[in-house]
Order: C-alpha cells, then sequence, then structure tokens
C-alpha cells in the first residue's frame, strides 16, 4: 500500500516575466517538510509547475498523493484533461499553438506516472493556511535570491 501524501505548492514572480520563488509544503502523518527555489528570470506559471515538480521529486518512492495549488494553469491541465490533449496533438493547443513550457510539462507527466496523483485546487491568497505558507516560501524565496 502506498504512502498517503499531502502537498501544497505555489509560485510567484516578481514581474512576470521576472524573478522567480516556488514553495512547497509536503505533509506525511504529523511529518511536514517544506521546500523552495528561486530563478532570476522565469514566469509565474512557470513557478507553479517547478513547486509541483520539486515537490513530486521529493517523494522517496512511489506515494499517493492528494496536491494542492492555487493554479488553475496546472490544476486545469491535468483534471480538465489539457495534458493528454496536448501529448495526442504533438504538444500543440486547441488553437494549433506550440504549448508552453513544455520542458516542465513533460517533467510532470513523468512524476504523474510515478505516483498516484490527484489535483485539487485552492483559491490563493486566501484562508488557507498551507497555500499561505507555501505563497510566503515563494516570495522569501525571491527576496532572498535562493
Amino acid at each position: 500500500m502506498q504512502k498517503k501524501v499531502t502537498i501544497y505548492t505555489d509560485g510567484a514572480c516578481s514581474g512576470n516575466p521576472g524573478k522567480g520563488g516556488w514553495g512547497a509544503l509536503l505533509m506525511f502523518g504529523s511529518v511536514k517538510r517544506e521546500l523552495s527555489g528561486y530563478s532570476p528570470a522565469t514566469t509565474n506559471n512557470r513557478m507553479e509547475l517547478m513547486a509541483a515538480i520539486q515537490a513530486l521529486e521529493a517523494l522517496k518512492e512511489p506515494c499517493e498523493v492528494a496536491l494542492y495549488s492555487d493554479s488553475s494553469y496546472l490544476v486545469n491541465a491535468i483534471n480538465k484533461g489539457w495534458l493528454k490533449r496536448w501529448t495526442s496533438n504533438n504538444w500543440k493547443t486547441a488553437a494549433k499553438k506550440p504549448v508552453e513550457n513544455i520542458d516542465l510539462w513533460k517533467m510532470i507527466l513523468e512524476l504523474i506516472r510515478l505516483h498516484s496523483v490527484t489535483f485539487h485546487k485552492v483559491k490563493g491568497h486566501s484562508d488557507n493556511e498551507f497555500n499561505n505558507r507555501c505563497d510566503y516560501l515563494a516570495t522569501q524565496a525571491i527576496k532572498n535570491n535562493r
């Protein structure tokens, strides 16, 4: 039986594009682990994806994951089938334009094949303490350039 892990993620950007940061909170039972990172030149969407990637990569074995994000871009791509359509359309959108951030989407595809992941949308900058913590981690990563 796989371990059940809850993950919250958030990405932030100072300017879009601009300096970016991401934050993640992984929870397994009573254990909590915080992760964050920085990029000197990026976009908000890339940081949202990177938060999910880094959190899933931090898992040491295949897990059952509930991943919570305030990013409609991330959650809708999975839950509304956009990612599946993009891959079957040779990485083209419904408008026949190239999908942005293909490198990161390919990483997410690999990770969701390894783990059993369900994606959940949460309201950003609201009263969700875990999402707010990830936002803090992401903005601090930008502030501290690391």
